[in-house]
């Protein structure tokens, strides 16, 4: 169990209460705005301005909700192509693997990409992505990584969430590197942690990027970021229906109610072994469902 706090402002206390709007809200303690429960993580905003993050991925939250760069910094370097980009789907979601996509953007792809309206995958319904991100697969030079649920399971008793992301993202960029003639200087991640915190994580690792742009809400400011979300998230539910259709299930993605609901019927029909191979059995979920942990 960690334990984070950082002081917020109300505007960014409010966007944060929005960004998880869809979570569970429990019983709001004295002097506090609101109080969240995630699958792993707790938040609690107080009218102090403070907030904290409580849980085993108190890091990779709080992260989320902590500045990186300048507005100097940022504004230089919106419209510097070629760029590269990356973002992931799949960490907030019980059922299903972690993908996570680098895309590179030259400056001749811009006008396709706006004709596209590419923009962040959150921002655009499944039925759109799966028609938009085949004509990215094809168009850009791109590295897609899928971690299934069976491996992100063994991997998670070593790493936590923040520290397999970080690994996820730079071994994109490397795949991604070895396939252009010349990498860009402009390397952009949609931040998840601080870039200090981010280069720890990579600690022993062979081939790492270096000088990565790290900055929030990156996927709806640089069309490298915003192209890597949609085709991350195309992955993401082309794995999901494979998984439905290999286990005859209709699995729900997220992290709520109906999930837990999911969970319980999905043992009853193949056991809690199988779980191991189509959920992140960490996730809170899990002991809610089954009235206990899978793992430690």
């Amino acid at each position: 169990m960690s334990t984070k706090t950082i002081i917020l402002t109300s505007k960014q206390i409010e966007d944060l209460y929005n960004h998880f709007k869809e979570a569970k809200q429990c019983k709001t303690p004295p002097y506090a705005y609101y109080q969240i429960k995630l699958s792993d993580c707790t938040i609690t905003a107080y009218t102090s301005g403070k907030v904290v993050f409580q849980g085993k991925e108190a890091d990779f939250y709080i992260s989320s909700f902590t500045p990186s760069s300048t507005a100097k910094e940022q504004n230089t370097t919106l419209d510097q192509y070629p760029q590269c980009g990356s973002d992931e789907v799949g960490t907030g979601d019980y059922f299903g693997p972690v993908t996570v996509c680098a895309t590179y953007v030259k400056t001749e792809d811009i006008p396709f990409l706006k004709k596209l309206n590419i923009q962040d995958s959150k921002a655009i319904d499944d039925n759109q992505i799966r028609k938009i991100a085949p004509i990215l697969c094809e168009k850009l030079t791109y590295s897609l990584l899928i971690l299934d649920n069976s491996k992100y399971n063994t991997i998670h008793s070593t790493f936590n969430m923040v520290a397999i992301k970080s690994r996820l993202h730079n071994q994109a960029f490397v795949h991604l590197k070895h396939k252009l003639n010349k990498f860009p200087k402009l390397c952009i991640i949609d931040q998840f942690v601080q870039g200090k915190s981010y280069y720890r994580y990579l600690q022993g690792v062979n081939e790492i990027i270096e000088d990565i742009h790290f900055e929030t809400k990156a996927e709806n400011k640089y069309l490298s970021v915003a192209a890597g979300s949609i085709i991350a998230r195309y992955a993401f539910l082309q794995a999901f229906d494979r998984m439905c259709e290999h286990y005859h299930f209709s699995f729900n993605k997220g992290a709520g109610a109906k999930v837990d609901q999911d969970i319980i019927k999905f043992v009853k029909e193949y056991g809690e072994k199988e779980l191991f191979n189509v959920a992140k059995v960490h996730f809170i979920n899990t002991k809610k469902a089954l009235g206990k942990n899978l793992v430690e």
